[in-house]
């Protein structure tokens, strides 16, 4: 009967052991493993963090006159900026200085052809129009929008070309960094316009922890706001390493499933916010700091 008796409360000790003791008396089970759908990002991210989750209940469906639709679709389509294409050194160059990252190495001769991109940060009332929903964490129809995934970002251009007409997709790492760097008119700065980053972002230093509306910092050589901070942006690319091989318009598969952000937020370190600067999460990856600009090829 003893013996029992001492099996039985060792079996319990177990138990209790099995999972994880906190203050007052809770206990919590183990933490079960993330998909890959919330994997962090990566490359000078904060690699253990969680994606913010959406809440449901703050999904909103405002009624949208079709009108009101044309319009800002109207107006998005306007501020499209022509970037000429041309050459260019991508990853560390000089003025990258010292914080550029072994991924930004090593740099090398880039060629991109001619195309459109985003004044701006799609904003949430751009979104609203095409997806009928906002789900950011920082509401406001001029603010960029955020937690949004590289599927989201798809399923908004997909919806947005059908009502257009129109061939809007993602722009390439090499048309990103070309075009955050001033195209043919760069003038060599550290961040996108200015080696000033408060003149130009929104990061850290400046912001209490949330988006602003897009195009109130200064913009860039091409008239391109909010390259550098607010919040980061999706590429079409895969995620991948330099090479010091010249290249002609590259873009890299993504059959990993694991695809290039570019920009730095709000909440990232002045480091983050260069020119040069990459990071990757998975394609089902969403956070509050993430959003996307749109490029229209220009056709031949």
């Amino acid at each position: 009967m003893r013996k029992k008796l001492i099996i039985m409360v060792l079996l319990a000790c177990l138990q209790v052991l099995s999972f994880a003791q906190v203050p007052g008396g809770h206990v919590i089970p183990p933490v079960k493993k993330e998909q890959s759908t919330s994997s962090s990002k990566q490359n000078g991210r904060k690699s253990n963090q969680k994606p913010a989750k959406r809440n449901s209940s703050t999904n909103s469906r405002p009624t949208m006159s079709r009108v009101e639709r044309d319009r800002i679709l109207d107006n998005l389509i306007n501020n499209m900026v022509y970037v000429e294409g041309g050459t260019f050194t991508m990853g560390a160059t000089a003025e990258q200085g010292s914080e550029a990252e072994g991924y930004e190495k090593p740099a090398h001769e880039v060629t991109v052809s001619s195309f459109s991109i985003g004044k701006y940060e799609v904003t949430q009332k751009e979104w609203q129009a095409v997806m009928g929903t906002n789900s950011c964490i920082f509401r406001g129809a001029k603010r960029p929008v955020d937690l949004v995934s590289w599927i989201d970002c798809q399923e908004f251009i997909r919806k947005l070309n059908a009502l257009t007409g129109k061939k809007f997709r993602l722009p390439t790492e090499a048309e990103w960094e070309y075009a955050a760097r001033g195209g043919n008119k760069s003038r060599g700065y550290k961040y996108a316009g200015s080696d000033n980053i408060d003149d130009v972002a929104w990061y850290e230093g400046n912001s209490p922890y949330n988006t602003h509306d897009v195009g109130l910092k200064k913009p860039n050589e091409l008239g391109l706001y909010d390259m550098s901070g607010n919040v980061q942006e999706w590429c079409l690319d895969g995620s991948h390493a330099y090479d010091s091989t010249p290249q002609i318009d590259p873009i890299a598969s993504n059959s990993d499933n694991i695809c290039v952000i570019r920009d730095g937020s709000f909440r990232d370190p002045a480091g983050c916010c260069r020119v040069a600067y990459r990071a990757h999460g998975s394609i089902g990856y969403n956070t509050c700091d993430i959003g996307l600009r749109l490029v229209l090829p220009v056709l031949p």
